[in-house]
């Protein structure tokens, strides 16, 4: 094979220009990572605003509702304190008697005036003069009447906004934010902190203001409640910049290196393509060696493991290189009967004891089909000389086998038809030489009841003897004429006959061997059957045939020794058959077919010469019949034949005797 020279430059990139640009991907990919993740910053800080936008308005609610509570509870302790002054004699010694005027001046309170129905002051706790400066400041009022509508004054409470923010609003809201009480004018009106007060709200703090005016009373005269009044939280920490300097810097220094990046990897890109086209080219001549190679090749590692197939090996098998590549053993293409035997041989192979001269192996395609391949294996080696594997051809033999196999099959065929001869001219001169002493036996048997009867003696169970032994000798002597006309080309002599009577009497002469093996035979005859032209001697040596065989089933049989008999018509009206089965409850066919079973020379029993349902198969097949086996339904094995009935049959007769 002559050197491959390397592609020229301009042939370095043979594909498109937009693989060609594919180390720019990178870049592209990392500008549009910096956007993204620029843009989830956004995102994320827009979320998190609006986060915080909830949380401050639920914080605010929450807090408007705990104010609105402590009011409520102020004005609940006043109005008890009423109802406790009520009869009282006014005085500055009711009101510093009263415990619950003590605990209010200790919460929230900061005096308590008992005021007559002309708003005089009767009363106060503390005296004007005992408040400090702060405490003289901004403050808010609550008012009850004593007594019956006010008949013994009004009570009013001063207290002040702020110490209402500081004890009102819970702790980790003061702490989170600031909590301010504002007018229209956005005007503080107090603030939960003790610095100077600010104005309310800012550009650079995030806050929310709810609507408080209900329970807010600014002088103790006055009907109406404070109408502008709001409670405002204002986030303590404002919100930092939306992309720290730092995250900048890292993404500006990001991106040029990305680009310098980029550019190397264009430059090892082109090397890389020169080098795969010229692995291509390379490639593609040794592709095409070895698929036009009519030899399959196959590469597995050290652990059985298909690394390489060429198309051959793929053709063989019927499966593609894709679905074999990485595969293990067991393979598909072993046939799972032989799975084994397949596993060892390979454990032998991968150790290294594959016979050199190769070995015989059997594969099944996809489709199921058998083959028969020639396989030799050789160590795969590296580059560096290591030895990682081993390399196989295979030769698909599986025509050469099967010739061998047909000329095996002719060689047997023609010793068989030798055999088959051979035993034709044996059998017809048995039958010639047996009939001459069958005829004897006939003729005295005749003569000694004959002489019987002239000397008087008449002895019935030697009479009977006699006569039973006549009817055996003239039966015996039909069936062997008509084995002899059988086996000397002459057709059966067809003739109209009773099928049941045909039937007892093979019965008959079976009823003392299966009485000898203690064989029940239970017949179960159709009510009526139609006329059966058939030779009666030749289907009653059928019937004997297979009830024998079934007697000799039943031989070793320790349970139950049943042989069942039945007959019934099957078919269209057009097309009737009479059929005869016999049963029985022995072991069964053992997975053989009729054909195995009627094959000549074939027999399960030691003594058997393998041709008694050969010979039951021509007879049938001679009459226009069919022959079957099958397992039995309750075990054992069932044998039937089948016969033309009626006007059916003498058209077959018919028709046979014109031919």
């Amino acid at each position: 094979m002559p050197a491959i020279a390397p592609p020229p430059p301009d042939a370095a990139l043979p594909r498109g220009r937009w693989q060609a640009a594919l180390w720019a991907l990178p870049l592209l990919l990392s500008l549009a990572f910096v956007a993204g993740v620029l843009a989830w910053v956004r995102a994320n800080e827009a979320e998190e605003r609006e986060l915080q936008r909830q949380t401050l308005i639920s914080d605010a609610l929450s807090a408007e509702a705990q104010l609105r509570a402590r009011l409520s509870d102020e004005a609940m302790q006043l109005r008890e304190l009423a109802q406790a002054l009520a009869g009282a004699a006014p005085g500055r010694a009711a009101l510093a008697e009263s415990n619950a005027v003590n605990a209010g001046l200790r919460r929230l309170w900061l005096s308590v005036t008992w005021l007559d129905a002309r708003n005089r002051v009767l009363a106060q706790l503390p005296e004007p003069g005992a408040l400090t400066a702060k405490e003289e400041g901004l403050s808010l009022h609550l008012v009850t009447p004593v007594g019956e509508r006010g008949a013994e004054g009004t009570l009013v409470v001063r207290y002040s906004p702020a110490l209402l923010l500081k004890r009102g609003v819970p702790w980790w809201l003061a702490r989170k934010y600031d909590v301010q009480l504002v007018d229209s004018a956005d005007q503080v009106i107090a603030s939960s902190t003790d610095g100077p007060m600010r104005a309310a709200g800012g550009p650079e703090r995030l806050s929310y203001r709810v609507s408080l005016p209900g329970p807010l009373r600014a002088g103790p005269l006055t009907e109406n409640a404070l109408s502008d009044a709001a409670l405002e939280l204002t986030l303590r920490e404002p919100l930092g910049p939306t992309v720290r300097p730092l995250a900048l810097v890292l993404m500006a220094g990001f991106v040029p290196l990305i680009g310098v990046a980029s550019w190397l990897l264009r430059r090892q890109m082109r090397q890389v393509s020169r080098a795969e086209a010229a692995w291509r080219t390379e490639a593609a001549w040794r592709r095409a060696m070895e698929d036009s190679a009519l030899v399959a090749l196959r590469a597995r590692d050290a652990e059985g493991r298909l690394l390489y197939v060429n198309r051959t090996f793929c053709d063989m098998v019927g499966l593609s290189a894709e679905a074999l590549i990485g595969l293990r053993p067991p393979m598909p293409y072993w046939p799972p009967d032989q799975l084994e035997e397949t596993m060892q041989r390979n454990r032998r192979n991968l150790a290294g004891h594959a016979p050199r001269e190769g070995y015989e192996a059997r594969w099944r395609r996809n489709d199921g089909q058998l083959l028969d391949v020639m396989v030799f294996e050789s160590p795969l080696v590296d580059a560096s000389g290591r030895q990682i594997g081993w390399m196989g051809s295979i030769i698909d033999i599986t025509a050469r086998k099967r010739l061998e196999e047909r000329e095996r099959r002719q060689i047997e065929t023609l010793a068989h038809n030798a055999r088959l001869t051979m035993l034709g001219e044996v059998a017809s001169t048995l039958a010639h030489e047996l009939n001459q002493p069958l005829t004897a036996i006939a003729s005295y048997n005749a003569g000694i009841i004959n002489s019987l009867a002239r000397l008087g003696i008449d002895d019935a169970p030697v009479r009977g003897a006699l006569q039973r032994l006549g009817e055996h000798a003239a039966q015996a002597g039909r069936v062997v004429q008509r084995i002899r006309e059988f086996l000397s080309r002459r057709e059966p002599q067809h003739e109209r006959c009773d099928l049941h009577a045909v039937i007892r009497a093979a019965l008959a002469l079976m009823d003392k061997e299966l009485r000898r093996r203690q064989i029940e035979l239970r017949l179960r005859l159709a009510p009526t059957l139609p006329v059966v032209i058939a030779d009666a001697v030749l289907i009653e040596q059928v019937v004997i045939n297979l009830v024998r065989n079934a007697a000799d089933a039943l031989q070793q049989q320790d349970g139950a020794r049943l042989i069942e008999l039945s007959t019934q018509l099957v078919g269209a009206p057009e097309a009737r058959f009479v059929r005869i089965t016999v049963q029985d409850t022995g072991p069964g066919l053992g997975g053989r077919s009729v054909e195995a079973l009627c094959a000549p020379f074939f027999s399960t029993k030691a003594e058997g010469m393998g041709m008694g349902l050969a010979i039951c198969r021509s007879i049938v097949e001679a009459h226009h019949g069919v022959l079957d086996a099958q397992e039995a339904s309750g075990g054992g094995a069932s044998f039937s034949f089948s016969l033309p009935a009626g006007e059916r049959a003498q058209n077959s007769e018919d028709a046979l005797g014109e031919s």
